[in-house]
C-alpha cells in the first residue's frame, strides 16, 4: 500500500510510534510518506520506501500565527494526488485530524482518500478538553474513516469526554523486539557512571504531567539503601527545575542530563530501573521499550500503564506522588539480585508474548485493509 503518516515530529509518544510505525511498514513492503513540518526525530530517510515531504509554512503580516493546519492540508492533497495514496494515517487528533478531513473533502471529485485518526492521550485528555477545541475535535474524530487508541483506557476515557458512537479500534503500542533488547553478552560498560553503581533511568519529553521532580527525590531516597546514579534523557520545561533541585539537594554528581537522544535502544540496556512517576499515561511506550531490554519499571497506575505492567511480576506501579513507595520499589531492585532477574525476565517476555512489532504490526495492515474496503 501507499501510505501518508502526519504526526508531531518532536520528543514524544505520539511522534515515536509514528515515526516506527511507519518505518516498520516500509519493512514490510509499503511505500511510507511522512508529511510534517520537519524531520521527525527517529525517521531514517535512509530506509527504502520512506519519504518525507516538508510542509511549508508562509508567513505573512496579516497572521498574527501561521495557519500551519492549512498548509497541512495542502501538502497533504498535494502529496496523496503525485504519490496516489491509498490512505492517510493521521497520530495526534489535533490539528492533523482535521486537516486529513479537508484534504479527503479537496480531492472528493476525483478519488477516494479515507483517513485513520489514531489517539495518543494529551491530545483527548488536555488539548481535545478544552472547550476551545472541544468541538472540533469531536467532529474531527467523528468524521474519521477509521479510529484507533493506543490503550483501552484511552478508549475509554475518549467514550465518555466525547460521546463518540463509531468503533474505536485499540491497537496498542509496540516495540522491535530484535532492536530493543537485553545486552548480548552481559551488562555493557557504562560511561555516565562510576563502577558499581546502579543505574536508575528516566525518558520523556519532561512536561509537567511527568513529575520529573519526583526522579531526583527517589534517588535521594534511595541512595539512602544502595549506590545508584540517575541518568535523565530528554528535554523540556521541567529539566531546569530538575537540575536545580538535583543541586539543591547535593545530587549534582549522582543525576547526568542527556538531553534529547536519537538511540533509545543503546541506553536502555545500561539501566537497571526505569522510573516513571507521571501523572497521566495512556500507554507508556518507554516502559514498553525498557522492558524488551530486560529493564523492570517503576511507574505510576494510572491511564493504560495497568495494561502493560503486571504489578510484582514485570514491574511495579505504585500511586502518583507517593515517592516512599516509588523509592522503595527501586531499592528493592536494585538490592535483591534474584527479584531484580526475575523481574527483568518477565519484562522481556511480556514483551516478546505481546507486543513485538512483528505481532502488532498486521493489526494495522488489516484495519488499513478494511478502512480501504479491501
Amino acid at each position: 500500500m501507499k501510505i501518508g503518516i502526519t504526526c508531531y515530529p518532536t520528543y514524544g509518544g505520539s511522534g515515536i510510534v509514528a515515526t516506527e510505525l511507519g518505518l516498520e511498514l516500509a519493512i514490510r513492503g509499503h511505500d511510507v510518506h511522512f508529511i510534517s513540518y520537519a524531520n521527525p526525530i527517529r525517521l531514517d530517510l535512509e530506509q527504502p520506501r520512506v519519504h518525507y515531504h516538508e510542509v511549508e509554512v508562509s508567513t505573512y503580516p496579516l497572521f498574527q500565527f501561521p495557519p500551519y493546519s492549512l498548509a497541512l492540508t495542502s501538502r497533504m492533497a498535494e502529496v496523496a494526488e503525485l504519490y496516489s495514496l491509498d490512505l492517510l494515517h493521521v497520530h495526534y487528533a489535533i490539528p492533523h485530524s482535521v486537516s486529513a478531513l479537508l484534504a479527503r473533502g479537496m480531492l472528493a471529485a476525483r478519488r477516494r482518500l479515507p483517513f485513520i485518526t489514531t489517539l495518543h492521550g494529551t491530545d483527548i485528555t488536555l488539548v481535545g478538553a478544552d472547550r476551545s477545541y472541544y468541538p472540533i475535535t469531536k467532529f474531527s474524530i467523528e468524521q474519521s474513516d477509521g479510529i484507533t487508541s493506543v490503550s483501552e483506557d484511552l478508549r475509554r476515557r475518549t467514550m465518555e469526554m466525547f460521546h463518540i458512537s463509531n468503533e474505536i479500534r485499540v491497537i496498542h503500542n509496540f516495540v522491535n523486539c530484535d532492536m530493543y533488547r537485553p545486552a548480548r553478552s552481559g551488562r555493557p560498560e557504562n560511561p555516565y557512571t562510576p563502577a558499581g553503581e546502579k543505574v536508575l533511568l528516566h525518558i520523556s519529553n519532561f512536561r509537567p504531567v511527568k513529575r520529573v521532580l519526583d526522579c531526583i527525590h527517589i534517588l535521594q531516597a534511595v541512595r539512602k539503601d544502595a549506590p545508584a546514579h540517575l541518568l535523565m534523557v530528554g528535554d523540556g520545561p521541567e529539566r531546569g527545575p530538575a537540575e536545580g533541585l538535583a543541586h539543591e539537594l547535593g545530587l549534582e554528581r549522582h543525576v547526568t542530563f542527556l538531553g534529547k537522544q536519537s538511540h533509545i535502544e543503546r541506553l536502555l540496556p545500561l539501566a537497571d530501573v526505569l522510573l516513571l512517576p507521571s501523572q497521566l499515561e495512556s500507554f507508556g511506550l518507554v516502559v514498553l521499550e525498557a522492558m524488551a531490554c530486560g529493564v523492570p519499571s517503576v511507574a505510576t497506575r494510572v491511564g493504560g500503564l495497568p495494561e502493560l505492567v503486571t504489578h510484582g511480576h514485570d514491574g511495579f506501579l505504585e500511586a502518583v506522588g507517593d515517592i516512599p513507595a516509588q523509592a522503595a520499589r527501586v531499592a528493592e531492585l536494585v538490592t535483591d539480585a534474584d527479584l531484580h532477574r526475575r523481574m527483568s525476565e518477565a519484562a522481556r517476555s511480556t514483551a516478546e508474548s505481546r507486543y513485538c512489532s512483528s505481532l502488532v504490526i498486521p493489526e494495522y495492515e488489516r484495519y488499513y485493509r478494511e478502512i480501504c474496503g479491501g
